[in-house]
């Protein structure tokens, strides 16, 4: 019997000794996700792709051409935005204040008057406010939420595209590009455009998400319009149905992007960017985007783990 009590003390000591975490089985790592999503990609003859992915939670981050220059299309209206709450949080303007909204707009090139079509702008609605005098909040939602080319303009002219440009650099958005309005044909005949890379707007708006694009109270402004987003058709198509998405989409003719902050239930968000550029068809890009946002969420989010 006497022998016995060695090995009972030593089971007390091993049930009662702590017990290493359970952990929860890895997704696919970023090797795999970037295989992945190179063969999606591979996928669409002729198709290029610049793509950033950054996980606040783990510190996760992927680049695929990350650093490739495309036009930026609609997504330079995020440092337009970003610009005006900062000229907002300087007291330079209020989001209360009513500007006077025109169709009439000066080429970089030469200054030469233009005017927008609204058969061209996704956001048709917003010309039967010029002439009166509308709210700098208002412009912003518009710019945003139905990337009205109008309203981009308008607030352009207001804070200036080369200040929007400045302060994408200072946040680190330093290949950004931001010259001009929309629909300024006669710059872009003359290669004056806007252009950007994912990277570039990876920073901008984790800047936004961290508070660091502007005051946090502006900063919460900013990601309040980018999730009240109308045009859900790419990343926002790749997730669960229900997961929150702040962000700001942009095409052309050719071209299809998608820039977001994603807030999978009960975690921190992660930013992906998507631009593409070489797809003929629209509908075939925009697939393209979702499945490469379905392929990030699958590796940010693995399938069992815990949300809430």
């Amino acid at each position: 019997m006497p022998t016995l009590i060695p090995v009972l003390a030593a089971a007390v000591v091993l049930l009662s000794a702590p017990q290493p975490p359970t952990r929860r089985s890895p997704g696919p790592g970023l090797d795999s996700l970037r295989a992945r999503i190179e063969r999606r990609v591979a996928q669409v003859p002729g198709a290029i792709a610049g793509i950033a992915y950054h996980e606040l939670a783990t510190g996760d981050t992927l680049f695929v051409n990350a650093d490739d220059s495309f036009h930026a299309a609609s997504t330079m209206k995020v440092p337009v935005m970003i610009e005006l709450f900062r000229r907002i949080d300087a007291g330079g303007l209020s989001l209360d204040q009513g500007i006077l909204l025109v169709n009439r707009f000066a080429s970089i090139v030469d200054h030469s008057p233009y005017a927008l079509d609204p058969g061209d702008d996704s956001d048709s609605a917003a010309y039967a406010l010029v002439g009166s005098r509308v709210p700098v909040r208002e412009l912003i939602d518009h710019m945003i939420t139905r990337s009205s080319n109008l309203a981009t303009n308008a607030l352009i002219e207001l804070v200036g595209a080369d200040r929007a440009n400045a302060t994408a650099h200072a946040l680190g958005a330093r290949n950004i590009r931001v010259l001009r309005g929309v629909e300024d044909i006669k710059a872009f005949d003359a290669g004056q455009n806007n252009t950007t890379t994912a990277r570039d707007l990876q920073l901008l708006l984790e800047a936004i998400e961290t508070g660091r694009a502007a005051s946090r109270a502006s900063c919460d402004e900013m990601r309040d319009i980018l999730l009240r987003q109308e045009f859900n058709g790419e990343i926002p198509a790749g997730l669960p149905p229900g997961t929150r998405v702040a962000h700001k989409t942009g095409f052309i003719t050719g071209v299809l992007h998608d820039a977001a902050i994603v807030y999978p239930n009960g975690r921190k968000p992660y930013v992906l960017v998507v631009l593409t550029r070489d797809i003929k068809d629209q509908s075939v890009a925009r697939q393209l985007i979702a499945d490469i946002s379905r392929l990030v969420y699958e590796h940010a989010v693995p399938s069992g783990a815990k949300t809430q």
